[in-house]
């Protein structure tokens, strides 16, 4: 907490227009290609990956152009640290993208939407997040055909949602953002009667997929009673008996940063099995395990550990970092700075979220498939599409409002019409210089 008196909403709105001075909005759409190294970027990421699923890392990858894009937050960071930014910092993501966002439970059990991976979040310009969403708008729109108009006026719309939202978010007081979530009974926004169909769709299949849905279909039960988990190489396979014995000792470290009623919680439950599996796309090779555990009644509860390393906003963006996030990564590790930055962001989060750092890394844990899910734009109409990626915005701007210098962020896009005019130009661009990387990745994989 600031011990001084903290400034208006009108003082910070008028500091952000004042901003467009020095960084005029149309600014934002100038894309700096000269010295980059995407191939040189991926390949030092598979240097710190376990060496025998770098293959299936690479196979995700090469499967769409969308799918790639999904795995090369880092290569986009170290491009915009390269052009010029508005210098507005925000808590961030880190890697916005359409398919990102999706379904979960509350601890109420109500389904929310709300953002889902916050392994590069950190703090960066508002504009980075945005610019990395817009982006998937245009991957994702060209990915299932769609008419460029009809991709055009997504990436449009999608950016005067986050401005419109911004300046609803930041007339609100801090405590009335901060329990601001979207619930996904809503229908998000859409409206027509395919559009309502699938996100009564998606709702139907989150509900179905629950941690003991998971287990039923992951693992079986031996003569003695006890669950093991089904192997599936290379995605889940069980480990050499001291990696397993070190990854159920870790999980009781992790119950030292959960909660009180959590760690409580968890004493109505023995650890069972515990393997080791492949998750997401630019996420395939770090370390990430999947624990079962069992009560003497059958019930079941699944937790995943999944390795954090430096936030791409601080490695490749190379964006200075505030001295509290220093000094927490510094003391805890990057797992609890994941866990930090998940329930800044998320408008509910995980009750189960914690963390903990050992002699191979730094590491977060949380549910495994708590009612999660997501819409799949490829069934998804023009119309309803563009709905969906406002959805998105208006879920990113809720995000970012909760950082203190909102509102000079709502005073720097204004209405938003000239930041969408230069957010549309650069993410055209990007999504072409993501295309021509995406090309040169399979020359180079063949």
């Amino acid at each position: 907490m600031s011990l001084g008196p903290p400034l208006s909403r009108a003082e910070q709105t008028a500091a952000g227009r004042d901003r467009r001075h020095a960084v005029p909005r149309r600014n934002l759409s100038q894309l700096t290609t000269t010295g980059r190294d995407p191939l040189g970027i991926l390949e030092e990421q598979n240097q710190t990956r376990v060496a025998e699923l770098v293959p299936l890392r690479t196979e995700r990858m090469s499967a769409s152009p969308f799918t790639f894009y999904r795995g090369t937050a880092a290569l986009m960071a170290a491009d915009l640290a390269r052009d010029e930014s508005s210098g507005i910092a925000v808590a961030s993501c880190g890697d916005v993208h359409v398919a990102n966002f999706g379904l979960y439970a509350s601890p109420q059990r109500d389904l929310v939407f709300d953002l889902n991976d916050f392994d590069e979040s950190a703090w960066a310009p508002w504009e980075w997040d945005l610019k990395r969403l817009v982006t998937s708008v245009v991957v994702a729109g060209r990915a299932t055909g769609r008419d460029d108009d009809v991709v055009g006026e997504a990436c449009l719309a999608t950016v005067r949602t986050y401005a419109r939202l911004m300046t609803v978010f930041v007339e609100r007081s801090p405590l009335a953002r901060y329990y601001e979530h979207f619930d996904a009974e809503g229908g998000l926004g859409v409206h027509d009667k395919a559009g309502r169909h699938v996100v009564r769709d998606a709702i139907r299949q989150a509900r179905k997929r629950t941690g003991e849905q998971a287990a039923r279909k992951l693992t079986q039960v031996d003569a003695d009673g006890r669950r093991w988990f089904v192997e599936a190489p290379p995605a889940m396979t069980h480990t050499d008996a001291e990696i397993k014995r070190r990854a159920e000792r870790d999980v009781l470290e992790y119950a030292r940063t959960a909660s009180v009623d959590i760690q409580l919680l968890l004493q109505h439950y023995s650890m069972s099995d515990t393997v080791r599996r492949a998750v997401g796309v630019g996420s395939v090779g770090t370390r990430c395990f999947v624990t079962v555990f069992q009560d003497g009644d059958e019930n079941v509860l699944l937790l995943q550990t999944k390795q954090a390393g430096q936030s791409v906003l601080a490695q490749y963006g190379e964006h200075r970092q505030p001295q509290h996030l220093n000094d927490l990564i510094d003391s805890s590790g990057e797992g609890a700075r994941v866990v930090a930055l998940q329930r800044i962001l998320q408008g509910v989060s995980d009750p189960f979220l914690g963390h903990f750092r050992n002699e191979s890394g730094d590491y977060y844990v949380r549910q495994f498939r708590d009612m999660k899910g997501g819409i799949d734009i490829e069934t998804l109409d023009d119309g309803p599409f563009s709905l969906y990626a406002q959805a998105c915005a208006a879920t990113l701007a809720r995000a970012h409002s909760q950082s203190p210098n909102a509102a000079a962020v709502a005073g720097y896009v204004g209405r938003g019409e000239a930041v969408a005019d230069a957010l549309l130009e650069w993410s055209y661009a990007y999504a072409d210089v993501s295309k021509a990387d995406y090309e040169a990745f399979l020359a180079a994989s063949a």
